[in-house]
């Protein structure tokens, strides 16, 4: 069987940092990473804005959600029970794993063969924690993948529901079939990562069986380049 990534035996040469494509949360523009970088809120980490007037624009019905996730990491640091290391390294850990972490997702829940899975179901990513590890990038890694209800998510956070009702809505009105649900959790301390799918006919990434492999394979390594292989019309297209 032909490796999932382009790059699977060996990194990118190029040494940059690859992501994947970020849409902002106020206008729906996709960021070109060769034009601009897009901003990420400082608060809560996960929502991506293309300027900072789009950023202040969409601050109050960001507000709630945004100041939710922040104090959250502020009880859970003040409790105890874990470091604040973690918790920012939790937090980095799922953005430069954005485009694993999507199409771990997409794989484990076979969207493009059943799309409708994603409005049932979600992927749990359970992680341990290294933190003497010298590489940063190192300091986590993979001790189960679970497939659990979505409602798991949704049930136990009504803030974090009315946020992927939002996003889905969203990507459906643009055609997509909706809001994919990544769940990354080390310990007490969660990250969720909403991704939004595009409708099958425009997914061209291969169906996979070997997810858990790939993504442990890309995690231990502490490599951040996934580059998904895609079969198209045109042949092999790789990212």
């Amino acid at each position: 069987m032909a490796p999932a990534a382009a790059n699977y035996y060996s990194p990118s040469q190029h040494g940059a940092k690859q992501r994947g494509y970020r849409v902002c949360d106020q206008c729906g523009a996709v960021e070109q990473p060769t034009v601009s970088r897009f901003r990420l809120c400082g608060g809560c980490m996960t929502t991506q804005y293309c300027s900072q007037d789009c950023q202040k624009m969409h601050w109050a019905s960001h507000k709630a959600i945004c100041q939710h996730t922040s104090s959250a990491k502020q009880q859970v640091v003040g409790s105890g029970a874990v470091d604040e290391g973690l918790v920012k390294g939790l937090r980095k850990f799922t953005s430069a794993h954005a485009t694993l972490l999507g199409w771990a997702g997409f794989q484990a829940l076979q969207l493009k063969r059943l799309p409708a899975n994603v409005r049932q179901n979600a992927l749990l990513v359970e992680l341990s924690y290294r933190p003497s590890a010298s590489d940063p990038n190192r300091r986590f890694s993979v001790k189960g993948t679970h497939i659990v209800p979505r409602t798991y998510v949704t049930d136990n956070d009504p803030l974090v529901a009315d946020d992927i009702r939002r996003r889905e809505d969203r990507c459906r009105k643009s055609g997509g079939i909706g809001t994919a649900v990544i769940l990354v959790q080390c310990g007490e301390i969660s990250q969720v990562m909403p991704v939004e799918v595009d409708s099958p006919n425009r997914i061209s990434w291969d169906s996979r069986d070997d997810w858990d492999d790939v993504l442990r394979h890309f995690v231990e390594s502490g490599r951040t380049d996934f580059a998904p292989i895609s079969t198209t019309a045109r042949g092999i297209v790789y990212g």
